[in-house]
């Protein structure tokens, strides 16, 4: 192969990759297709202050007619969902503040995503990952 065609072909390939709409968070499931939610910082609250903040990514594994695309369109909802509740009701570990409740997230995520979605659009909720804000300093347990 001829130089030229090497350097058209290595700027040719990222555009088609963008072009197929493909995100690294969003992998389809074994069962069907997902949705990656990666950042969404939430607040660990215990006496009435913010003792600490975790990082968390989500996958959100679909269902119905949900698709990846159309799903795309409602994460900042989803995102302001789980922020709001949050801080209304916080997903805390008892006596750790270095992770979260991921029962209660997911339970509280599937309400939200039912009411923003439609019911049957997320059939269940992922916790790929936690990184507390503050690893030192804190209660854990």
């Amino acid at each position: 192969m001829r130089r030229r065609d090497l350097i058209a072909a290595s700027v040719a390939l990222p555009s088609l990759a963008a072009a197929g709409g493909a995100r690294a968070g969003d992998r389809p499931a074994a069962s069907g297709a997902s949705l990656g939610i990666a950042g969404v910082g939430l607040p660990i609250i215990t006496d009435g202050r913010i003792r600490n903040y975790i990082f968390v990514s989500l996958r959100l594994h679909l269902g119905g007619s949900a698709t990846p695309e159309s799903m795309r369109l409602k994460e900042p909802f989803l995102r302001d969902a789980l922020v709001r509740a949050g801080h209304r009701t916080p997903f805390v570990v008892p006596d750790d503040w270095t992770r979260i409740d991921v029962a209660a997230l997911s339970a509280s995520l599937m309400r939200s995503a039912a009411a923003i979605a439609g019911r049957g659009a997320v059939t269940r909720v992922e916790v790929v990952s936690q990184a507390p804000r503050r690893r030192t300093g804190v209660r854990a347990g």
